[in-house]
């Protein structure tokens, strides 16, 4: 018999279905929920097929209440199940912010540890698409800053893949931000690989010069700064940071220790961001080492643009190498 086919190019979309379908393979206490999820298979048609595979009982459409999809899903997972329930846009999350904020992220801890919320909340969240208002923000600090909550972004097919599988698996709840933009850029996936620690931060270019740290949308971005900076003689380092809560500070640290100097890069607006709180705990660990003072990249204090105009807002390529250049300067 010919083996079976365990490393497969596809696109980040496709990889989250396929995780999401394994889940519910493997344990039938897994539940998918969410707006459109099932007959539509989602407006990105990240659950494409999960409904007409596992039935309406399984691939759940749910009313347009986020408030409820996530009210339930607490219920659901009080009851040993373990929802992972889509939020069909960033800024649809906000009807849920109380639900997530005052119930999901304290239940642990206002039950003295004897009750687990293995609960996954999916994100679409950042630009790039050019949609409408509402439909390209990106609230990670937001979540970030409430205790009891995990906070996750892969950047590529592989971490998507298995990340999801993690964070399904986590007795913890999991807000799992997923980039938008990335959507449709494939890449390699070994399906029976032995991933690494979820908020583990991983190195995905080596450099002596100078590190980037970005998570989700931003690490192919800071890839190509990179490159760029490359033909002028400049090595950097990119770090893709993969974990928003828990931030893995080691490998921050590790790196800026090789490189003597640091550029955070989010689509997120700079302002209160979470290259904020990476800024200021890295100068505490790292001020002996650092060559610069850290450089923060992002969007800008001000609600997200009309598509038009959202290339003007976003971190492009110029605007994280002027960065660079001033950290190089000093």
């Amino acid at each position: 018999m010919a083996e079976a086919v365990t490393v497969r190019t596809m696109a980040l979309a496709k990889a989250v279905n396929e995780s999401l379908r394994r889940a519910l393979e493997t344990d039938p206490k897994v539940l998918v929920m969410g707006e459109d999820v099932g007959k539509l298979g989602g407006v990105f048609r990240v659950t494409d097929g999960l409904q007409k595979d596992f039935g309406e009982s399984r691939v759940i459409d749910t009313p347009l209440a986020e408030s409820g999809i996530v009210g339930t899903a607490i219920g659901l997972a009080l009851r040993g199940y373990r929802p992972v329930v889509e939020i069909q846009f960033d800024g649809f999350v906000f009807p849920a912010y109380d639900q997530i904020v005052t119930q999901l992220a304290k239940m642990h801890a206002r039950s003295l540890g004897k009750v687990k919320l293995p609960v996954v909340v999916r994100i679409p969240y950042g630009g790039g698409i050019g949609a409408v208002e509402h439909h390209s923000e990106s609230p990670e600090a937001l979540f970030a800053h409430v205790a009891g909550l995990k906070i996750v972004s892969p950047s590529n097919a592989s971490d998507a893949y298995w990340m999801m599988q993690q964070a399904i698996q986590s007795d913890d709840p999991v807000i799992f931000f997923e980039p938008k933009r990335r959507y449709w850029d494939k890449a390699e996936v070994n399906t029976e690989a032995i991933p690494g620690p979820l908020h583990k931060a991983q190195v995905v270019r080596p450099g002596t010069d100078l590190t980037l740290a970005a998570y989700g949308p931003m690490v192919k971005l800071c890839r190509e700064v990179a490159d760029a900076a490359a033909e002028e003689g400049k090595s950097l380092e990119v770090l893709d940071l993969r974990s928003v809560s828990p931030l893995d500070f080691d490998s921050i640290q590790a790196s800026v220790e090789r490189t003597g100097r640091l550029v955070v890069v989010h689509e997120a607006p700079v302002f209160f961001g979470s290259g904020a709180e990476i800024a200021a705990r890295i100068t505490e660990r790292c001020f002996y080492h650092l060559e610069a003072p850290v450089l923060r990249v992002g969007g800008y204090h001000a609600p997200y643009p009309p598509a038009r105009l959202e290339e003007e807002y976003l971190p492009g390529l110029d605007r994280v190498l002027d960065a660079v250049d001033r950290a190089l300067a000093y």
